[in-house]
């Protein structure tokens, strides 16, 4: 169901309080004349732009990282190369972080401790991308405004020790009665100021950042699997903001009215589209030829196959021929009203599958799970199905998908989460926590040079973005101290 009116966020965002800490061209003599004071301010107006920011930074990310697992190509099968989605810093440290501080401020003043807490949570959201995007990152100096023109950066250890404490502080603060009398209402584009799901919504994004640190043995299976409990329970759990007519969703304009226009826009890759179409996973009942989901993401001019666009491969598919794969015109998220999406009951699922799967012992190699891991498996599948709107009776039945506890492989659960999460960032943590493995990701390849726009780091995978140039012009030595090479692992992946 579509959300709150999502004209209120853009309308909102002219209002919102001119403060950040990074750098400090940012506190010109001037103050620009689309900002108002704080005190005329109400914590209804920041949040309604500070969500939207929030999912906006999102997109910025994947438009790299969605390039780098292969989601898509730039036009023509192009592979992207380094990036610093500048995009996504701008949007943390110029619009959210100083507003929920904000936030925060008038939550402590109003007795608001459910405000508080979902301030809470979108903070920890937007500095849990921001590490994952870059390691290091200002934090605890990033909105002091001008009283420090020069933040120092927060280890990327420390980034997540908040991460936690913000999230186990809004649990907290949303188990306890709140009786300031103030909701956030249609101020809130996600939940509508129903503070149960923003409960859950905390819950389920402690598990995505769980699951980031098991492979390097900070956080257990074990643990992950006790957070996700307090998860989400169904798709109306989503979080998801909705677009409309008159503010038009991204997606939709960058690459559906892009390419009507004879502008750039992106294909699809070869990655998804034959992990999608029986390539890599033989469909065996019959009565399956394609991922039911396929068709929302991807047109293929009506051709008799779907053939995906190898990275950096010049325009070809994996056979040699022409691929023919584009973005649906009227997909599920290139459509004038489709959402974005941060976090999703079915990833809630996958992560339980993958964690109960490691839980049981398994590997990257190993076969076979018990029937927590495979029913997560199972119900993950039928919750993205449901999502998405399509029957997956068939799908779920074939043997290709419902293999069964003894036959049940990583590669199952993260080859149905990558499809799921298709646009979602977070994959990108995926390839990296498994070192962009091809045992967990069926058939991966790391893109050709045919046409590719990396010319330093051939046959490396990017593990990470550059700082902004902008960041490198303001806060020169910070930036200096902290910088590292685009292949470099951050510090969950070392």
């Amino acid at each position: 169901m579509k959300k709150t009116d999502i004209i209120k966020s853009f309308l909102l965002c002219s209002l919102m309080v001119f403060a950040i800490g990074c750098s400090e061209d940012y506190f010109d003599v001037n103050t620009p004349s689309n900002t108002a004071p704080l005190e005329d301010l109400r914590m209804q107006d920041l949040i309604a732009p500070v969500i939207h920011s929030t999912l906006e930074g999102q997109r910025s990310a994947e438009l790299s990282f969605g390039n780098y697992v292969q989601n898509f190509v730039t036009t023509g099968g192009g592979a992207a190369g380094q990036t610093s989605v500048s995009g996504l810093w701008t949007q943390v440290y110029l619009y959210v972080l100083p507003n929920l501080k904000a936030v925060k401020v008038k939550a402590a003043e109003t007795g608001a401790n459910h405000i508080d807490a979902i301030a809470d949570i979108l903070i920890a959201a937007n500095i849990g991308i921001a590490t994952d995007s870059w390691d290091n990152i200002p934090y605890s100096e990033a909105t002091q405004g001008p009283d420090n023109n020069f933040a120092s950066f927060d280890t990327q250890e420390q980034i997540y020790t908040e991460v936690f404490g913000l999230l186990d502080d809004a649990i907290a603060k949303l188990n306890a009665a709140d009786d300031s009398g103030f909701s956030l209402g249609s101020s809130d584009l996600i939940y509508g100021g129903d503070t149960d799901k923003w409960l859950r919504a905390a819950y389920s994004l402690k598990a995505r950042y769980q699951l980031h640190l098991v492979n390097r043995g900070i956080v257990t299976p074990a643990e992950v699997l006790a957070t996700v409990e307090n998860g989400f329970t169904s798709n109306a759990d989503n979080f998801a903001m909705y677009y409309d007519e008159k503010n038009i969703n991204p997606w939709y304009s960058e690459e559906i009215l892009a390419r009507r226009t004879g502008n750039l826009s992106k294909d699809i890759a070869s990655q998804l589209v034959s992990s999608m179409n029986g390539d890599y996973y033989p469909f065996q009942g019959g009565l399956v030829e394609i991922d039911p989901r396929l068709p929302l993401f991807a047109e293929n001019n009506d051709e008799a196959e779907y053939k995906g666009f190898v990275s950096g491969g010049g325009g070809i598919a994996p056979d040699g021929t022409d691929a023919n794969a584009r973005f649906r015109e009227d997909g599920f998220y290139t459509s004038v009203d489709s959402p974005l999406m941060l976090i999703t009951y079915a990833e809630v699922l996958f992560i339980k599958a993958e964690a109960a799967f490691l839980a049981n012992g398994g590997t990257t190699t190993s076969v076979g799970t018990n029937a927590t891991a495979y029913q997560a498996y199972m119900d993950g599948i039928a919750a993205s199905m449901e999502m998405y709107g399509v029957d997956g009776e068939d799908y779920m039945a074939d043997g290709a998908v419902a293999v069964g506890e003894g036959a049940l492989s990583l590669h199952h659960i993260m080859k149905e989460k990558y499809i799921h999460n298709f646009l979602n960032p977070e994959t990108f943590v995926d390839y990296r926590r498994y070192d962009f493995s091809d045992d967990v990701f069926t058939g991966l390849e790391i893109r050709s040079e045919v046409e590719s726009a990396d010319t330093e780091f051939p046959g490396q995978w990017f593990r990470r973005a550059n700082y902004p140039d902008t960041e490198l012009t303001r806060n020169e030595a910070n930036v200096l101290a902290n910088q590292q090479t685009p292949v470099t692992p951050v510090w969950w992946d070392e």
